[in-house]
């Protein structure tokens, strides 16, 4: 039995992914591109409120944001939590002209960048930041054609 585990979990948002296995599919295939193995992983969907006050009590930030990773990784194995906020994700999407399935696949894959080693401090980690989450979005744009 493989003990590989993503896990999407609903806080207090109506969204629900349209199809789990098929994000599950492409989050391997991210990580394998990535050079990283996964352990476990549980993604939980929440409403900007949620995250703020996520955001608050773990890190004294007090204000929102779009995802919030709690990284338990051991490289080349990733395990980890990854908070994202449905609500900020559409407002970004709107805000940068993007799709929401778009908008919402860099933030599933912003999360796993994290965990495997990737920073977003200064602005030459948030270019290759974000190079990567462009690389994993392509993959799922090749094989994947479902929205989210």
């Amino acid at each position: 039995m493989n003990d590989i585990l993503i896990e999407f979990i609903y806080l207090d948002t109506e969204f629900r992914l349209k199809n789990e296995p098929v994000v599950s599919d492409w989050l391997l295939l991210c990580l394998e591109h990535l050079q990283v193995e996964l352990g476990d992983i549980a993604y939980f969907f929440c409403s900007d409120e949620h995250l703020l006050q996520i955001n608050i009590d773990a890190l004294n930030h007090d204000y929102y944001t779009d995802i919030i990773s709690f990284d338990y990784s051991s490289l080349p194995v990733i395990s980890g939590e990854i908070f994202i906020s449905v609500d900020r994700v559409k407002e970004n999407a709107n805000d940068f002209n993007v799709s929401f399935t778009q908008e919402m696949l860099r933030v599933l894959s912003h999360g796993i960048c994290h965990f495997a080693g990737y920073k977003d401090k200064s602005q030459e980690d948030q270019h290759l930041m974000r190079s990567k989450e462009d690389e994993c979005i392509d993959i799922y744009n090749r094989f994947f054609k479902y929205e989210l």
